[in-house]
């Protein structure tokens, strides 16, 4: 019987049944970060994981070099990170699982880069690792090596705009922001990742952490909805732009939307870190009108 293909979010006994039927037919990885301890999640995996999971690093695997003006996390190179999937064993059209013990703050980065190299096969753990634990599912603290896997680009599965075209749209207004970090950041209170404080002018504000239940997983595709459409009103998805600090916590709004069936939203990666590294770009502060 052929594996279901999981294109959002995969639960933990789902996850389990698959690894146990046929554990090469998919590939884990574990996407633990802390942005203040930048390698509390490369030793929280070592401590324990789920069973076969690798490891990515939000800044060396799933970002690019920083050059003090493209913001904190830009995206990697679509070559490089090819290369380091295919490397670690990712097939063409495997299933792929990314997981993380922070709601999916971070799993949910990869699990937009394997879009944008045009990669579908690929969901969330729901719940995370506190999920496989509640479960009553293994860990383990040995990383499994695999040979490599034939992963190639395809046409992207996920769109982005640049800097240039968040410039233009102060004017054209044509998009919609939607910015995902917590309240108090988007009103440019208690700022301190970035060398300013507020948002993108025009920006509306819909914190990640909305998409959760309170048990840490994804609200139901009805839910997720009903919040979006009540944020940005009749606008079509594919004329919203995800942003966040620095266009990691962008790609959980991103995962969001495609759960409610509101698909083509653009994520514009350099987010507030790249828009006020340059001090002539407009800074909104306060609530949103």
């Amino acid at each position: 019987m052929p594996h279901t293909h999981h294109t959002t979010l995969i639960s933990a006994a789902n996850l389990a049944e698959r690894l146990a039927a046929a554990p090469g037919s998919v590939l884990v990885f574990d996407c633990r970060f802390d942005l203040a301890a930048p390698e509390a999640g490369e030793a929280a995996y070592a401590a324990g994981h789920v069973p076969g999971a690798l490891y990515l690093h939000l800044d060396r695997d799933l970002s690019g070099a920083t050059t003090g003006t493209n913001g904190r996390h830009p995206l990697p190179d679509r070559a490089d990170l090819v290369a380091k999937l295919a490397g670690v064993g990712l097939n063409e059209g495997q299933q792929v699982v990314a997981y993380d013990a922070q709601g999916g703050m971070y799993a949910a980065r990869l699990w937009w880069l394997l879009r944008w190299l045009g990669h579908d096969s690929v969901a969330l753990l729901d719940g995370g690792l506190q999920a496989w634990e509640a479960a009553g599912k293994p860990l383990e603290t040995e990383a499994q090596p695999r040979s490599p896997g034939n992963f190639k680009a395809g046409a992207p599965l996920a769109v982005t705009v640049d800097v240039q075209a968040v410039e233009r749209n102060l004017t054209t207004r044509d998009h919609v922001l939607i910015d995902a970090r917590a309240a108090d950041r988007y009103r440019g209170e208690n700022e301190t990742l970035d060398r300013v404080g507020g948002h993108i002018p025009g920006a509306l504000n819909h914190h990640y952490k909305e998409n959760l239940t309170a048990e840490g997983r994804f609200k139901t595709a009805h839910e997720l909805r009903d919040a979006f459409s009540a944020l940005v009103g009749a606008t079509a998805p594919d004329r919203v732009v995800l942003q966040c600090g620095s266009g990691v916590t962008a790609c959980h709004n991103a995962l969001a939307m495609e759960i409610a069936g509101l698909h083509g939203a653009a994520l514009y990666a350099g987010s507030w870190s790249e828009w006020s590294a340059n001090p002539s770009r407009p800074v909104a502060t306060g609530a949103a009108p």
